[in-house]
């Protein structure tokens, strides 16, 4: 069964780590996904312009940052486009978000709507390696009876560490990076951590009081061959 635990006020961190890492059924749920996703296209592949986001990071990136060592370009990747949001998906990669979650949000007659779990979820073949984005209120993140603009209402890079980052984590590398829009600037948080044998790149930012988290997630064992194309993907995050 897959673990997923709800935000919460006093550990909301960690329950973004279990939301986003692999579950032990992921890689037969790929497995059996496998042949129907064979007769299907992943889309057309969008050649835009690269992200401004990767742009951003690398223009600003220094060796003193190991985990900002390698970025991919990512221009030739399949772009996602979600609730406010897109993102780029590493090739082979597949969408493996099930009938449930494109159902929750709706509500009838009145009921209340389910939450979402993921708004995007996309797993390599062997279900090992796992790309994911989650929109959460920010009021669940920090408590605040304002509609959070910008990430940096949350506090600091470093504060809002405490959020996305779970106690215990080997943290490898954190950034503010701040994006040029037609209304100002946009600050996307960056952070990469290792906790519980898991490999984490994770991105976050947030529009119009809600949290746009894009996490991807690997075994640690398996960050020195794919982290480039992992921490490439969960960078490409832009909210629109």
């Amino acid at each position: 069964m897959a673990i997923l635990i709800s935000l919460s006020f006093q550990n909301p961190n960690q329950s973004i780590f279990n939301t986003l890492k692999p579950n032990p059924t992921l890689r037969s749920n790929v497995s059996k996904r496998q042949f129907l996703l064979k007769t299907t296209s992943l889309g057309v592949i969008s050649l835009t312009t690269q992200n401004p986001l990767i742009q951003s990071l690398a223009e600003s990136s220094s060796p003193s940052k190991p985990g900002l060592s390698g970025i991919a370009n990512t221009k030739s990747w399949f772009q996602f486009y979600g609730d406010g949001f897109s993102i780029r998906v590493p090739p082979q990669f597949q969408d493996i978000m099930e009938p449930e979650d494109f159902n929750a949000g709706l509500s009838l007659y009145g009921d209340k709507a389910k939450p979402r779990t993921f708004a995007a979820r996309f797993a390599s073949s062997d279900g090992s390696e796992v790309l994911s984005v989650v929109i959460r209120p920010s009021n669940q993140l920090k408590i605040t009876f304002l509609e959070a603009k910008d990430i940096t209402d949350l506090g600091s890079l470093k504060e809002a560490a405490k959020v996305f980052v779970p106690g215990g984590s080997t943290l490898y590398s954190a950034r503010a990076i701040k994006v040029k829009e037609e209304e100002g600037f946009r600050t996307y948080y960056f952070y990469e951590f290792g906790r519980e044998e898991q490999h984490v790149a994770l991105v976050a930012a947030i529009n119009s009081g809600k949290a746009i988290i894009a996490g991807a997630t690997a075994p640690q064992s398996r960050w020195d061959t794919d982290g480039v194309k992992l921490r490439s993907a969960a960078i490409s995050l832009t909210v629109l």
